[in-house]
């Protein structure tokens, strides 16, 4: 699939250090930024997500699962999943706990590109070192666990406050931000109750708030195979999964989705051209107002077009499955079937 630089490079000059960075709407509008790629769609896309649980509830277990689905590029569940290289630290475990569990979970079946290390630096102490060489070493890789966060906490950083919890986060997701990666971290929930479950994460707000994502896994009693796997997001839907855990192979199943998925409302602009692309034999290369002419559409100038089509490039691709470029003034526009996208 066609990607573009993850920079920000505004249309106007750079402005000076003591300047604010501006952008008018119309540039806004103008500027083109990458679509987002997901590494599981509706569950983990580039960026900083937080997994918590209590201990000893299943969540490494968890981690092995969805480390395994990536790396063989296999629908976890329900969800589509993009094939990449995968580092799983499971900073509390000794390799012969880990090969015991694997081959419990997935028998003899292997990930060539599932990657596992049991030691690692602390956060600003080397740990980021650490993972940009392996980065470079495997340049396909897109989903980094870290189990557990306190693993990679300094000493000082274990008295929770806000501003260092933050700080923490926004720091790893400034590392998964600059690499396109999705950084995934296991965490702890505190044993006092709330009715809000992301409100039980060991901690202050601020890991939760620096975070893209957040997911806590819940066992109404200890020794239930029951769970519920609620999901937030910045680009996600609200989502409460019901789970069991198979004893058979020691991997978590899911029983229902109690609420659904996010779907961006219909678009009759972008209905439209994605009937036209693939009329064209899946691929249109030309001016917005030739497109305009080539669609026999009135309904839009061609300069609300071309913004149109810039702004709602993720929704092209995720409803219509239609890749836009720009091209100075031209648009490039390609259909890619959904068994493309998950190949």
């Amino acid at each position: 699939m066609t990607t573009i630089d993850n920079v920000f490079q505004p249309p106007s000059a750079a402005p000076s250090a003591q300047e604010l960075q501006t952008l008018s709407m119309p540039e806004l509008y103008d500027t083109e930024f990458p679509v987002t790629e997901p590494i599981i769609q509706d569950l983990l896309y580039p960026g900083l997500y937080i997994l918590a649980g209590a201990p000893k509830i299943g969540k490494s277990f968890l981690m092995a699962q969805l480390a395994y689905h990536v790396a063989r590029g296999e629908q976890l569940w329900s969800y589509p999943v993009q094939q990449s290289s995968v580092l799983y630290l499971a900073l509390e475990d000794k390799f012969s706990r880990l090969q015991q569990r694997l081959v419990r979970m997935f028998d003899m079946e292997v990930a060539e590109n599932l990657h596992m290390a049991i030691s690692a630096q602390e956060l600003g102490n080397g740990l980021e070192e650490q993972l940009s060489s392996f980065i470079k070493k495997y340049p396909d890789v897109r989903l980094i666990i870290i189990d557990t966060l306190q693993k990679i906490r300094s000493v000082q950083d274990e008295k929770f406050n806000y501003a260092r919890d933050y700080n923490n986060a926004a720091r790893l997701k400034e590392f998964a931000d600059k690499h396109n990666i999705c950084l995934l971290l296991v965490h702890h929930t505190r044993k006092q109750q709330s009715e809000d479950s992301f409100e039980m994460i060991s901690g202050s707000n601020g890991l939760l708030g620096a975070a893209d994502g957040a997911m806590v896994l819940h066992k109404s009693q200890r020794g239930d195979n029951k769970a519920s796997l609620e999901i937030v997001g910045r680009d996600l839907a609200d989502q409460l999964l019901s789970l069991s855990f198979s004893q058979a192979h020691c991997r978590w199943m899911l029983e229902r989705a109690a609420a659904s998925r996010f779907l961006q409302p219909p678009d009759e602009v972008l209905e439209a051209i994605s009937a036209f692309v693939q009329q064209c034999n899946g691929h249109w290369h030309g001016t917005a107002q030739g497109l305009l002419d080539a669609m026999h559409y009135k309904e839009i100038k061609s300069n609300s077009l071309g913004r149109r089509i810039n702004a709602k490039k993720q929704q092209l691709l995720d409803s219509y499955n239609i890749v836009s470029n720009r091209y100075r003034r031209d648009i490039d526009l390609r259909y890619l079937p959904p068994q493309a996208q998950t190949a």
